[in-house]
């Protein structure tokens, strides 16, 4: 095993590498799929010269990433060629894989001990339902390979895209779930939610991963990791504030998400939907499509999944990944990898091969369709459109059948597979 992930990782890298210094890097970063003005390298570049030029970037429309963001890639392509730039990203997303690989261990190990513990509980037909001991083994190599492998992570890397660092921060976040370190997943969250609020839904699993098993004391350490991950997140801001000396950079930074200013296609829904909006009611529909994305699931889910924080997680991810105003396919790539930690969810699950399907179709219509409307002509933004819609339904229905699948396993560990209603055979569905 330690031979096939060695061999994973190097061809990871001679894929990013080989990318990153081709003809190919400059088209693919500038699909609308891949970067957006949130992460855009191009956008980076140019906030850093009117930063270096000691001009405000924030003056205008082009630049939105924290001033602490600014201050580093200042730094970055400063110190270092453009050659050097490039390493730094693949060195990133190696890092992400690495880590994600140690949190798909550990989550896998603890399960594994938690089965041991609660098999007095399970019907007695649970064997066909346990977690194999291998797991631990197969299922971080499977989680590095979805990472280092996938073409939406590989082309978020080589694109250059900001997303590569808050994937970075987010596996971070998730390994000191699963080990419960209380600090480093407060700095890693926040760091991650800085650019954008989206991810701080997070903040939900981390409290209950972190929380002793004694109840009594679980409310006590709700507030304490709540209040240091909001310590850190004022410290950094007025240390943003600081740098600028003023606060315009909360309105270009999440002024922008929240008004959705930028209304260019990318495989969000926010896009079109604004587009034909009439004006006087944008103000409505803006706060239902951000309550949507960011708060609405927190609760219910976190509530029903409150005994595996890392589902709880993966869901939340899906689920910005999704909604979120301004997506790209890295946030896609990275919740995908993640899926081979509930590889003990599969067997449940039902809509896999129309999903896979779908993801492939949608891969590839996406450009096609986009080099039909812009460049041809032949088409108009309902095309592009109805594949960022498609793209978006199958999200939803991955998730669908992913929690559907944990809720199944549930009952069935402790009701049997058979499920008998006045003698007859039933079946559990999702109407």
């Amino acid at each position: 095993m330690e031979k096939l992930l060695f061999f994973v990782y190097s061809i990871g890298i001679l894929i990013r590498i080989y990318l990153s210094f081709s003809n190919f890097s400059t088209s693919i970063a500038d699909r609308v799929e891949v970067s957006t003005p949130l992460n855009s390298w191009k956008r980076v570049i140019e906030g850093v010269s009117l930063y270096n030029e000691n001009i405000n970037p924030y003056d205008g429309d082009l630049f939105h990433e924290t001033p602490l963001a600014l201050v580093f890639f200042s730094h970055l392509t400063s110190t270092f060629s453009d050659f050097y730039v490039s390493l730094v990203f693949i060195v990133c997303d190696l890092i992400t894989a690495f880590v994600l690989y140690y949190t798909s261990k550990i989550y896998t190990e603890n399960l594994l001990k938690q089965q041991t513990k609660t098999k007095h509980v399970y019907n007695k037909e649970f064997n066909k339902l346990l977690i194999p001991d291998d797991f631990s083994v197969i299922n971080p190599f499977y989680v590095c390979s979805v990472y280092m492998l996938n073409p939406y992570t590989v082309f978020s890397c080589i694109a250059r895209t900001t997303t590569v660092f808050n994937n970075l921060f987010l596996a971070l976040c998730l390994y000191s779930m699963v080990k419960r370190h209380r600090l480093l997943g407060c700095l890693s969250l926040v760091l991650a939610s800085l650019p954008t609020f989206y991810t701080f839904g997070l903040l939900a699993p981390l409290m209950i991963s972190c929380a002793p098993m004694d109840s009594k004391k679980k409310t006590g350490s709700f507030i304490i990791t709540f209040l240091t991950c909001a310590t850190i997140s004022c410290s950094l801001l007025y240390l943003c504030y600081t740098i600028m000396n003023e606060w315009t950079f909360l309105d270009s930074v999440y002024g922008f998400i929240l008004n959705v200013r930028d209304l260019k296609p990318n495989i969000g829904l926010f896009w079109y939907f604004f587009t034909e909006m009439f004006e006087h009611f944008r103000a409505l529909f803006v706060c239902a499509f951000q309550l949507n994305a960011s708060v609405l699931y927190v609760v219910p889910l976190s509530i029903r999944l409150r005994r595996d924080p890392l589902l709880l997680a993966t869901s939340l991810l899906t689920l910005t990944a999704v909604f979120k105003s301004y997506p790209s396919i890295g946030d896609v790539g990275f919740y995908l990898s993640l899926l081979p930690i509930h590889r003990h969810l599969f067997y449940f699950m039902q809509q896999a091969f129309i999903v896979s399907c779908f993801f492939v179709g949608c891969t590839v219509f996406a450009p096609t369709v986009w080099h039909l409307w812009i460049y041809s002509r032949s088409a108009n933004a309902n095309f592009y459109f109805g594949v960022t819609l498609a793209f978006a339904t199958t999200q939803i229905f991955l998730i669908t059948d992913l929690l559907f699948a944990y809720i199944k396993r549930e009952f069935a560990l402790k009701h049997g597979m058979k499920r008998m209603i006045n003698g007859k055979e039933a079946r559990l569905m999702l109407d």
